[in-house]
Parts: C-alpha cells; structure tokens; sequence
C-alpha cells in the first residue's frame, strides 16, 4: 500500500467532512464489509482518495451519485462491479464485493466465476446481459448494437446507461486501487 490510512484527527475540515461521510455512507450500504480499521480511519480506496482530495473527492462524488440514483437490483450492481474487479485485478475491490455478492445470495460457485472473470451459470436473465456489457466494457470494446439493444430490451434503457455509468466508477476505483496498491 502506497498511501497509509489518515487518522480523521489529523484531516483538514473539508478532508473530515467527506471522511465522515463517506463513513455514513458505507456503514449503511455496505453491510458486512469493514472498511475502517481500529483507529476510526477508512481503507480501501478512501486514503488515496483523502489523501488527494483534489482528485479524490470528486471521484468519490461521482461514486455517491451512482448509490443515490441506484435503480438496478443490488445483484445486478454486484455482477457489474465483479465483472470489473476481476477485468482489472484489483485486489481490495475483489474482497469487498465478494463479501457483498455472498452477503445478497450468489452462491459460492457464482462469486468465484464472478471474481475469476467467468460467467456464472446461475444467472439470471438481467444479470447475464449485465455481465456481457460489463465484461465487454472493462476489455475497452465497444458495446454491439446487438448487446446494446438486448440490454434495453431486457433492461431498459435508464437502466443500461446505469450499467455504464457504473463500469465507468467501478474501472476508475480499480485503477486508483491497482495505481497505489491497494490490498485491504
């Protein structure tokens, strides 16, 4: 890990405001993913992003607007952000959406294809064509109309641009995990 965990003492009133809400945020969203250790300070992506608040709390705003106007089922969110995890390698994401995906009923063969970057067999109708546009995305292609326009069929079309949207956040937060290496 390049970037340590800042104490909240230690931050600035800006830097402590968006600490303590992004601790508001992930104690409420993130059900038994720890993501605070025993001193009170974020892990994962948070000290990179506190610690670079200029970068980081703009990023981590763009983040928070996909929670606040989540409309997908919380499954299908958790096959996009594992199809990205696994695309990208990034360790810390891997760890907490496995815990999620576990947490929301995927069974155990699924999040380990999931996090191994492999269709699961079990899913269903929203979350395959989910998983197609994610994986399709994290390898930087270009969604075919036909994907494109099942997914809108299947989907809709608001919940697709979710779907992008999404990837988008979820690759941003891998290549800040991956870029300041990131374990847990």
């Amino acid at each position: 890990m390049r970037v340590n965990p800042i104490h909240p003492k230690t931050m600035n009133t800006e830097v402590r405001y968006v600490h303590d809400e992004v601790v508001k945020l992930i104690t409420t969203s993130q059900g038994p993913v720890s993501m605070l250790n025993n001193e009170g300070a974020l892990t994962g992506p948070f000290p990179p992003m506190l610690g670079f608040p200029q970068f980081g709390i703009p990023a981590l705003s763009f983040v928070r607007s996909l929670d606040n106007h989540a409309t997908l089922p919380k499954k299908v969110r958790e096959v996009a952000i594992l199809t990205v995890g696994a695309a990208f390698g990034a360790r810390f994401e891997l760890y907490a959406h496995e815990i999620m995906a576990k947490h929301l009923g995927f069974s155990p063969q699924a999040v380990a294809s999931l996090a191994s970057g492999i269709r699961p067999s079990e899913l269903n109708q929203e979350e395959s064509i989910t998983y197609e546009i994610a994986s399709i995305l994290a390898k930087g292609r270009i969604v075919p109309d036909s994907a494109y326009n099942l997914a809108k069929e299947i989907l809709g079309e608001n919940a697709v641009a979710e779907i992008i949207f999404l990837v988008g956040a979820y690759t941003l937060l891998a290549t800040v995990l991956n870029g300041f290496d990131v374990l847990f």
